[in-house]
């Protein structure tokens, strides 16, 4: 479905990315490991069409992003979600939090662009809006403004904005490197509930524990480029490329 080939990427005189590929597909999740300032975020960007590779291409659904024009470009963008580490929320309540992904995205009509005036009335704003917020377990904070949340209700906002619109890829940056035991297992559910969906999830993360436990694949980056991409129980236990083995046992100091 999304696809990233051959892909290089550099700021100024740094190199990031060198010849990199990569894929999700339909209702799978995708976990990128690796050390911190490897570029993961970097390649969550380019996976979302918010930066344009140096060269290689970046396709959804066989389109090349970047070989289309802007306006084509943005249809494909809205295809995209993306929860940032920092959730990164509005100073208004948390439906007007979660409704405004519906309202960006989707491009709804003016009627449902307006003020949400009830958030258990019945039309369709409010509806995925409740939907969003009780598959992250915080339908009940629908009416609490953003500011009274704790860190960890508020990751689970940004997601559930992000799930609200029913991306068909949803990216996710280190989604619980500052979260507690509890906000971490609602975020790795809310995950499993995307892919019951049939969304392609790619979970950013350098917590080789989570990988295994929410990812289908795993892709392992190092040295600007995937070193190892394949099912996860495989890539964990019987890793091809010797450096992948390296990072995994902790050997690899970055």
């Amino acid at each position: 479905m999304l696809r990233a080939s051959n892909v290089t990427r550099s700021f100024g005189d740094e190199r990031v990315f060198e010849d990199l590929s990569i894929d999700v597909e339909t209702g799978e999740v995708l976990a990128v490991i690796g050390p911190s300032g490897v570029g993961k975020t970097t390649l969550l960007r380019l996976l979302a069409l918010s930066r344009e590779p140096d060269d290689g291409s970046v396709t959804f659904d066989g389109t090349d992003a970047w070989a289309v024009d802007e306006a084509e470009r943005l249809s494909l963008r809205r295809r995209v979600g993306m929860v940032f580490q920092e959730a990164s929320l509005f100073d208004a309540p948390v439906a007007r939090n979660v409704e405004y992904g519906l309202r960006v995205r989707r491009s709804w009509s003016e009627r449902l662009r307006g003020e949400l005036r009830s958030v258990v009335g019945s039309n369709g704003t409010a509806e995925a809006v409740t939907e969003a917020l009780d598959v992250v377990g915080l339908a009940e904070k629908t009416h609490e403004h953003a500011a009274s949340l704790s860190g960890g209700e508020a990751q689970r906002v940004s997601f559930a904005r992000a799930l609200a619109y029913e991306p068909d890829v949803l990216l996710l940056d280190e989604p619980t490197s500052d979260l507690d035991p509890r906000n971490t297992a609602v975020i790795e559910e809310a995950i499993a509930e995307a892919r019951s969906r049939d969304i392609g999830v790619v979970v950013a993360t350098h917590d080789m524990h989570q990988a295994e436990r929410v990812a289908d694949r795993v892709a392992v980056l190092l040295d600007d480029r995937v070193t190892e991409v394949g099912p996860t129980e495989r890539v964990f236990e019987n890793p091809r490329d010797p450096r992948t083995r390296k990072f995994i046992d902790g050997e690899l100091v970055y």
